[in-house]
């Protein structure tokens, strides 16, 4: 796709194990449609920083339209195919109000899906919840996407982020001695989801806090501020950034001779657009926690699910960076779309929809960890809560430790 302001309809014809994607048809009992489905077609909406700050996220966009157009061109879902709309929002909240008005009003799509970010999901949240469409999967792990009494259309898929900040947290405490902690939080809702789950963790060791540093997303670079963290004499470092920037304070922290124990969010955990560009060795060490297998890791190697992943992407996406994480993310969330859809049958209902993205047991999405599996019922709209802490070793993670949950957090 050569522009993200027109629509695209995914049509063809094609290969990859078609039993593992496409559902038998439903037994016809009365078929049952809202807006944007139909006997052949099912329309989807989606919204993404395909340029900006944040257009490194982009890419998950175009792994969800490369995996539609490999389900079309094995004979689509219960028969029928993906109609998938997306359009650039640059991370930038009123555009999004702007596009998915469009979406829902114009467009008519049966649902939005995995639209990405924190603040620009949250500008949608009520509007989507007002009009009964369906925020399936939204690509953001803030809290307040799993809260289904008072937002029964909205539904998140990673783990969220209060659960990882306070697993880091937790971890700090149990393995660093006398720790002094330094953060760089980007300041917005996204970034603040993360300091309150790390300052829950930490309980009543706030006072270990020696500096919070933050960053707008239109700000050039995050310099400045990894140089005053580094000048309270911090030993451990938060790094609760989007890929523009954790590639930067990685870079900074390795030039200034900064060797602080360092964590890091896992919506940077790529190889292809935060390590590689800040330098595979500033990068060594830096620690995060991990749901979704690196497909570049040899222990992986012969997965089922990683070797049907990386054929979708010598066939589907031959020019694009598989180390780049978003395509295994989108790969990822795109299936447990599938599933949902596959669930629905004839019944395309936009309450059916959510039913049946709330009644997911055991569900192992591709590229997900061993181990860690989807459950989601009517009061838990969390559909991820489990991961594993990892370092980054070489070109690839080392794992450590147990799975761990918000149980265990």
């Amino acid at each position: 796709m050569t522009k993200r302001t027109r629509r695209d309809v995914l049509v063809g014809g094609s290969a990859i194990a078609a039993a593992q994607v496409i559902g038998f048809p439903a037994i016809a009992q009365g078929k049952k449609y809202d807006d944007g489905a139909t006997d052949t077609t099912i329309k989807i909406g989606h919204s993404g920083p395909y340029s900006g700050n944040a257009s490194a996220y982009g890419n998950i966009g175009r792994t969800i339209e490369a995996v539609f157009k490999m389900v079309n061109d094995n004979g689509g879902i219960n028969g029928r195919k993906i109609e998938f709309i997306t359009y650039d929002d640059g991370y930038s909240p009123p555009k999004t109000v702007e596009m998915v008005r469009k979406l829902v009003e114009q467009d008519k799509v049966l649902f939005l899906f995995n639209t990405l970010g924190t603040p620009p999901n949250t500008a949608i949240h009520r509007y989507m919840n007002q009009k009964k469409v369906p925020q399936l999967f939204v690509a953001t792990g803030a809290s307040k996407w799993g809260q289904p009494k008072e937002f029964p259309w909205t539904m998140g898929w990673q783990p969220d982020y209060v659960t990882e900040g306070a697993i880091y947290a937790k971890h700090i405490l149990a393995t660093i001695k006398e720790p002094k902690i330094g953060i760089l939080m980007q300041n917005d809702d996204y970034g603040k989801d993360y300091y309150n789950g790390f300052i829950q963790g930490l309980g009543d060791k706030k006072n270990l806090i020696a500096q919070l540093a933050t960053y707008e997303v239109t700000d050039p670079t995050v310099d400045s501020q990894m140089i005053q963290l580094k000048n309270t004499g911090a030993n451990v470092f938060f790094n609760i950034t989007t890929p523009k920037f954790a590639a930067q304070a990685i870079k900074k922290a390795f030039e200034i001779e900064w060797k602080p124990a360092h964590y890091l969010n896992n919506v940077s955990s790529s190889f292809g657009s935060v390590f590689r560009p800040a330098g595979i060795p500033a990068s060594q060490g830096v620690m995060l926690a991990l749901y979704r297998k690196d497909v570049n890791d040899a222990q992986f190697a012969s997965a089922p699910d990683v070797v049907a992943f990386k054929a979708f992407m010598a066939k589907y996406m031959s020019s694009f960076d598989i180390k780049d994480d978003t395509h295994n993310y989108g790969y990822s969330v795109t299936h447990t779309l599938i599933e949902v859809l596959k669930k629905c049958g004839d019944t395309l209902t936009r309450e059916n929809v959510m039913k049946q993205a709330a009644s997911l047991k055991g569900f192992e999405a591709p590229l997900l960890l061993p181990g860690i599996k989807i459950n989601t019922s009517a009061t838990d709209f969390y559909p991820l809560q489990s991961v594993q802490m990892a370092r980054v070793k070489g070109e690839s993670f080392e794992m450590f430790g147990d799975i761990l949950s918000n149980e265990s957090a």
